[in-house]
């Protein structure tokens, strides 16, 4: 049979085997209509062996040999049973998963429930052709299943179709489940690794004077950095020390350095998502230096603000610019 008809042909029976329209609400319960059980090569090995040993006791006329052969297929009738509550009424939740960068890896958190006093051993859970990753659930207890998944694209990122299976205890049986839980990852574009520096002229930079003299307190000092204004260098405490490092003065309130990203000021850029880049690296290097920083887009105005939340919002707006609501 060829490959592609093969493939279509089983995306069509996980389609009617699923029973409902992705994406699934949750829990997903592995009920019994869901959990499909098949011999793997080792298990077809076995009943070729058992009808082999068979053929021979009956030419024989062997009564050992029947023995044999019925005490072996009695224990691959049971391994049937075994694999398959090993994976039925398993309950699957989605976990939490937090936002990358384009080109890193996305990881779906899943949560596996077993209500039942036996444990679940041996479970292989993949999305796709990845590498399975196994794990156990003890009794009336919970595990938590981590997936990676490349983040290729910018934007929402759905959670592929999972695949559950388990060949414990004898691996004569495979029972496997599909499922697709209501998760999504939130894709960053990746940061310019060559950037311009950040916009300090025009109407961009706000809340200081001409001469770095601010109106508020003075908070301190900490260590230069590349993205700092050159006004806010501490020079009088350079110069009394003997080839120390470059300080930059800190501000409480107005006098702490506002500047603004704007998507027009990079008008020479032609191309979208390397503007995207670029505006992702100054929210990143803005941070790190402590400023507060706005961002101006088309359809989008971020006041100026700093802190972990400004730039999860700000960059969370180019993730999903021209994707939808921001």
């Amino acid at each position: 049979m060829p490959a592609s008809l093969r493939h279509r042909l089983h995306e069509a029976f996980v389609r009617w085997a699923l029973r409902v329209r992705p994406p699934e609400a949750t829990p997903i319960v592995l009920t019994q209509r869901r959990v499909y059980v098949l011999p793997t090569r080792a298990g077809l090995a076995y009943a070729t062996a058992l009808g082999v040993i068979l053929l021979g006791a009956m030419n024989y006329n062997l009564s050992l040999g029947h023995a044999l052969v019925f005490l072996l297929a009695g224990l691959g009738i049971v391994a049937i049973l075994h694999t398959f509550r090993n994976l039925v009424l398993v309950s699957i939740r989605p976990g939490r998963c937090e936002p990358v960068f384009t080109g890193g890896l996305a990881q779906f958190d899943l949560v596996l429930q077993n209500q039942r006093p036996d444990a679940r051993t041996s479970l292989r859970l993949f999305i796709g052709e990845g590498v399975p990753l196994e794990i156990d659930i003890g009794p009336h207890a919970s595990s938590v299943a981590t997936l990676d998944l490349p983040a290729l694209r910018r934007g929402w990122l759905p959670m592929p179709r999972l695949t559950i299976e388990t060949t414990w205890p004898l691996g004569l049986i495979r029972a496997w489940s599909c499922a697709v839980p209501d998760l999504k990852c939130l894709v960053y574009p990746a940061p310019a690794t060559r950037a311009p520096p950040l916009p300090w002229g025009g109407d961009s930079a706000q809340g200081s004077t001409r001469d770095g003299r601010g109106a508020d307190d003075f908070s301190g000092l900490r260590n230069h950095q590349v993205t700092d204004a050159p006004h806010h260098v501490a020079w009088k405490a350079v110069a009394r020390q003997q080839d120390g490092p470059l300080l930059t003065k800190l501000f409480f309130g107005a006098a702490a350095e506002q500047i603004w990203l704007d998507w027009d000021a990079l008008a020479d850029v032609t191309d979208a998502e390397q503007r995207l880049s670029i505006l992702a690296r100054w929210m990143i290097d803005a941070d790190a230096a402590g400023l507060a920083w706005g961002l101006r887009m088309p359809s989008l105005r971020l006041a100026p603000d700093n802190g972990a939340a400004q730039l999860c919002t700000g960059l969370r707006a180019l993730a999903l610019h021209e994707h939808g609501a921001h």
